[in-house]
């Protein structure tokens, strides 16, 4: 999934690249057959959020050995405590920004399991 991060999207360099690694499971037993395009449908509803900062990534979790959350910038993968000094140089607290996520998240797998039924 690294190649997301260094995939030719058109992504700021200023701003931290979040990618969220989903697993299929969160869109309940047939949730492999849909998470490609839930991944590609929450990542536009994503677009605004902390948009002055971060820019977030989605992909589906295969390979439970990569690591659920993964911080980069300028195409550098990043620490979380690097993450969080970069994000507090703008007087932002990467904490609350991911609770902003993780409740949109939320809200997003919600909708879109309501949807497939």
């Amino acid at each position: 999934m690294e190649e997301s991060i260094n995939s030719t999207r058109d992504i700021n360099t200023s701003k931290l690249v979040i990618l969220c690694r989903l697993e299929p499971g969160c869109l309940g037993p047939d949730g492999v057959d849909h998470i490609n395009t839930f991944c590609r449908v929450a990542e536009r509803a994503l677009v605004t959020l902390n948009a002055d900062v971060c820019h977030w990534l989605l992909a589906p979790r295969f390979d439970k050995s990569l690591i659920e959350i993964q911080y980069s910038l300028a195409g550098k993968v990043l620490s979380r405590d690097k993450a969080i000094k970069f994000i507090g140089s703008f007087d932002q607290d990467l904490n609350v920004i991911e609770e902003r996520f993780e409740d949109k998240l939320t809200q997003l797998i919600n909708q879109y399991i309501a949807r497939k039924r």
